[in-house]
Parts: structure tokens; sequence; C-alpha cells
């Protein structure tokens, strides 16, 4: 916390007079500041007794006092404002100061800053102020330390998992069943009947067969066989039987 004298120059509208205001003001910077998070600097101002600020001839009605720091050291924190309540004050009156003004700024990066009080305005917005106080002895002035801590979040990056990895590849093995044939031209016949049947499993695909024989692909080779012995049979009777 930091009190000390601020002397300020102020220019009422429409006034070509200018007052000399002297405000002996604290300024409290908060010990838990965080980037990416708004932060409060405590502003408490006292005058100095016979350096008062008064209203203008016309008075002033709903208006409100614009109380500001200024912060280097940090890029992009330049300023913090606070506000009062509204106030109305007779001509030539002094313009009560409040008790304390809570100046409000964020900071979207960490680090160190300087604070010191600067500029103080009465009007009914911070954009048409009616009285504009500048301050006159800024170099002079004892600034405050504020440190804006990081905000503590930080990046992970997900690991994968199985149902995130990309497929391993499968292998397919095909079978291919060739009967042998004899030499003789009527066996070749009988054998080719034989075999005109169909070898591939019903829901060979489904059931992960694949190929031309599946997981019960070698009942139909028994059942091709069984129809090869029947050929031959059939044929030494049939030979037989021209014979006799």
């Amino acid at each position: 916390m930091v009190a000390e004298i601020v002397e300020y120059e102020c220019t009422t509208d429409g006034v070509a007079e200018k007052q000399d205001v002297k405000i002996n003001v604290e300024l409290t910077v908060p010990d838990d500041a965080t980037a990416g998070q708004q932060m409060s600097i405590s502003w408490l101002g006292r005058y100095v007794d016979g350096s008062e600020l008064r209203a203008p001839a016309a008075g002033l009605t709903g208006v409100k006092l614009y109380a500001y720091a200024a912060l280097t050291g940090i890029e992009g924190l330049t300023s913090a404002t606070g506000v009062s309540e509204p106030m109305s004050v007779a001509a030539g009156q002094t313009i009560p100061i409040p008790e304390a003004v809570s100046l409000k700024t964020t900071s979207s990066k960490p680090g160190t800053a300087k604070v010191r009080p600067a500029a103080i305005n009465i009007g009914p917005s911070p954009t048409t102020p009616v009285i504009e106080c500048e301050v006159q002895n800024a170099a002079a002035l004892t600034t405050s330390t504020l440190i804006v801590a990081q905000d503590g979040q930080t990046s992970t990056t997900p690991t994968p998992d199985d149902a995130t990895m990309s497929p391993k590849p499968t292998r397919t093995v095909t079978a291919t069943v060739t009967a042998a044939a004899s030499d003789e031209d009527d066996v070749d016949e009988e054998i080719t009947a034989a075999q005109e049947v169909d070898t591939t499993p019903v829901g060979g695909a489904a059931t992960g067969g694949g190929g031309e024989a599946g997981p019960d692909g070698r009942m139909y080779v028994l059942t091709g066989f069984v129809i090869t012995l029947a050929a031959f049979a059939g044929l030494l009777l049939r030979r037989r039987y021209r014979a006799g």
C-alpha cells in the first residue's frame, strides 16, 4: 500500500479557469492477481486541506467520479478503472471523494507491473466527462508492484487408445482344391459330372472363411471323393457289362 500526495490540474467543460487540486491517494494492489481473471486495485483518496475540487457555477447533477490507475510492465495491461455512486453537488461546493473505489482490470498475460495513480474524471459517463483532472507530478510518484501469476491451465495431448487407432490389416488365406483325373477320356467325363458341386460354404465371409473352403470345407472335399469313387465303380461295371 502506497499513500502519497497526487497533484492534479482539473479542467471543467465550458469554463476557462482551471483548478489545482491535491489528493492524498492510497493504492492497494491484490496479492492473488492471475492472468485471464479480473482483479481489483483499491483506490482511497482524501483532499489535502485547501486544495479541494469544487463544482462549477451550474452545479452537478447525477454525475460519478471515475478514478484511474496507470500500469506498465505487462504487454496489453495499461490501466485500471473504478467508478463511484452517482452524486449531485451544488454550485461552488466541494465535490466529495468516495471513501474507496475499486479499480477493475484484467491482464491476459502473467508478469510484473508497476502501478501508480492516474487521472480522475467527473461526469455522467466515462466518455462524457464534465471535469477532467490530469496528474501533474507523475514522475515523482512512488509506484506499487503488481505481480500477475500464470493462470495454471496446461494443455494435454490425449493418448490414443485401441478404439481410435487405425485398424490392423487382416490376413486372408485362400485354399484351392484340385482333383486328379485319369488319363482315360471316359474317366475324365465321369469326374467332371461328379464334381459339379458348389464348394463355397454358405456364410463363408461372415464366419471368416474367406476362400472357397470355409471352416466346414473338409465335408465338401469328402463328398467329392465319395462321388469320384462311385463314378469309378460305375465305369468298371459298365466296362464289364460291355465285355460280357
